[in-house]
């Protein structure tokens, strides 16, 4: 969702909302969000609700279940107790907060996660008060559910969007600072759909940046955000026909905070300002939390746990196993077709740097030409001479990552991981990049689901970053769904 310089990864540390101690009135936007987390909760609970009669029926209709089924009162009473409990997880884990995530996965995440923990507790509370509710409906609700949810969520921010694009609940911001926080802020706000604040100027004192535009970081770049000259004065603001200023410069000096703070009140701006007194941790935070301008919050490091660990490996064996014997004919195609179209062989095998920094050999479909050196950057686009006919055609589709299938298998990969990188790059890391080699490499991660996937992985660092705090198998599967939405729908 956000570039990053790799010396500076982490660029927010903690907000300070500043709105002028009640002296403005509440602004429209901020009813707006207060009525649309209610109609959220409530649209949650019925679909989670829902999710569950339908997983009865369904459970009832296929017959899959040996065992009575219970009354269909029982059933309206089970699902309304799933969907509180959904409901107040979801809660509890900052989902109507309003704030925005990397690439959205954080929100696919929790779509999946936490129907996921209310049925488990469904399960539990069957086997402890042995109620009668069929392991057949509990089974179809872990999967409806989850695809439900993600589907309203969907259409509810479609029509949010819709709502916003009217002008309803809908406030404007300009962002002073046009460095790596200032960025980040502006793609944030893009994103965050609850928050309702859009971005609509940046101002940045340094002339080097005049004329130029910020763009928002996701799948594409399609919307960007002019910056325009400061410093700042009541007159540039009200130009920009804001109601919000957000101070991205986290060394601002106190003169030029106080003359900003100063220019907003004559403007009539609400203003929320960056503290820079954390800029020094290591690591990028989970998500970046803008309801009431706290754009980020401090959280401990989880630790991987043995029983993910050992689970997500048998998962790769067992998905590699059955991709590799599935897609087996589409593989000796593209071999061949590599073999007509250039001389060389159809594989290329080259030294990645896997976990704790242990050399590996991975697995491609050769895309360039026999002669191509073997270790350098790849090229920043696909009309590079090196690049072959049939190479631009499975770089562009990704298929030359298939054979990494077999990586997988090995165990030398992971479905889901850090993508693995050159030794001569791995050479030149800092103690903040090594951190990315905990992990087991990944076909798949939040990086190649980025726009800054046509830059090199070591300069996002953060992507790495905020998949090594909140690793699990939620978020896995929340990559691979993006993985597959994004390889559907990508035309670059």
């Amino acid at each position: 969702m956000s570039t990053s310089d790799s010396a500076t990864p982490r660029l927010f540390a903690k907000a300070i909302a500043a709105p002028l101690e009640g002296n403005l009135p509440k602004a429209s936007g901020q009813l707006f969000r207060n009525k649309l987390v209610r109609v959220e909760m409530a649209a949650d609970f019925l679909t989670c609700a829902l999710a569950m009669i339908a997983s009865y029926a369904l459970s009832v209709s296929v017959d899959i279940s040996n065992q009575t089924q219970y009354p269909l009162h029982h059933a309206v009473a089970t699902s309304i107790f799933v969907a509180l409990c959904s409901v107040l997880f979801l809660q509890s884990n900052g989902a109507y907060r309003g704030g925005g995530s990397l690439l959205q996965i954080h929100e696919t995440e929790r779509a999946i996660r936490v129907p996921t923990q209310a049925v488990l507790l469904l399960l539990a509370l069957r086997l402890l008060l042995g109620l009668r509710i069929s392991y057949s409906a509990i089974l179809i609700a872990l999967i409806v559910m989850p695809i439900l949810l993600i589907l309203q969520k969907l259409i509810l921010f479609s029509f949010v969007r819709t709502l916003h694009h009217a002008g309803v609940g809908l406030e404007r911001a300009v962002i002073y600072g046009a460095g790596e926080a200032g960025k980040r802020i502006v793609s944030a706000l893009f994103h965050s759909v609850r928050l309702g604040i859009l971005p609509m100027a940046v101002i940045d004192d340094n002339p080097a940046f005049n004329g130029s535009s910020i763009l928002e970081m996701g799948y594409r770049r399609r919307r960007s955000v002019p910056v325009y000259q400061g410093p700042i004065t009541p007159e540039l603001l009200r130009s920009t026909q804001c109601s919000v200023l957000i101070l991205a410069l986290p060394n601002l000096s106190s003169e030029s905070k106080s003359a900003a703070e100063y220019a907003a009140k004559q403007a009539g701006l609400r203003i929320a300002f960056l503290s820079g007194l954390e800029l020094q941790e290591p690591m990028w935070t989970q998500s970046i939390d803008l309801d009431g301008f706290s754009l980020t919050t401090q959280q401990a490091r989880p630790h991987s746990t043995w029983h993910y660990s050992i689970a997500k490996r048998i998962v790769d064996l067992i998905v590699s196993a059955f991709l590799l014997v599935l897609v087996s004919p589409l593989l000796l195609l593209i071999a061949i077709l590599i073999k007509l179209d250039s001389p060389g062989p159809a594989l290329f095998i080259q030294k990645r740097v896997g976990r704790n920094g242990e050399l590996f050999s991975i697995y491609k479909f050769r895309s360039m030409n026999a002669d191509a050196p073997r270790y350098d950057f790849s090229p920043p686009t696909s009309h590079d001479r090196r690049i072959t006919r049939i190479g631009r055609i499975i770089r562009k589709t990704s298929l030359d990552e298939l054979p990494q299938l077999m990586n997988v298998f090995l165990g030398n990969m992971s479905l889901v991981g850090p993508r693995p990188e050159m030794p001569f790059i791995v050479q030149d890391y800092t103690n903040e990049h090594r951190q990315r080699l905990q992990l087991v490499p990944g076909i798949t991660g939040l990086w190649q689901l980025s726009a800054d996937r046509a830059f090199p992985i070591h300069e996002n660092i953060q992507y790495d970053l905020y998949y090594i705090r909140n690793r699990g198998f939620s978020l896995d599967i929340a990559i691979l769904i993006h993985t597959l939405f994004f390889s559907i729908r990508r035309d670059a």
